[in-house]
């Protein structure tokens, strides 16, 4: 295995990890659609990790493409 490989599958269990810690709400009724608050802007931890999801989908994405035409 080539080191594409290994990065593809390290950024794809660390982005189904941070995908699944994203929440919209504070109690499992908001993630039903009970919560009648709207957010708009994401602060603190919530925009931290929503960063870092989109650093793993291009980690995921540059990683799969290289692999493919390189390795």
């Amino acid at each position: 295995m080539s080191i594409y490989n290994y990065v593809t599958i390290a950024s794809m269990v660390l982005m189904t990890f941070l995908i699944l810690v994203q929440t919209r709400g504070a109690s499992l009724g908001a993630g039903l659609g009970g919560a009648g608050e709207v957010n708009t802007t994401r602060r603190g931890t919530d925009k931290t990790i929503f960063q870092l999801t989109i650093f793993c989908a291009l980690a995921f994405s540059i990683s799969l493409i290289l692999g493919v035409t390189i390795g």
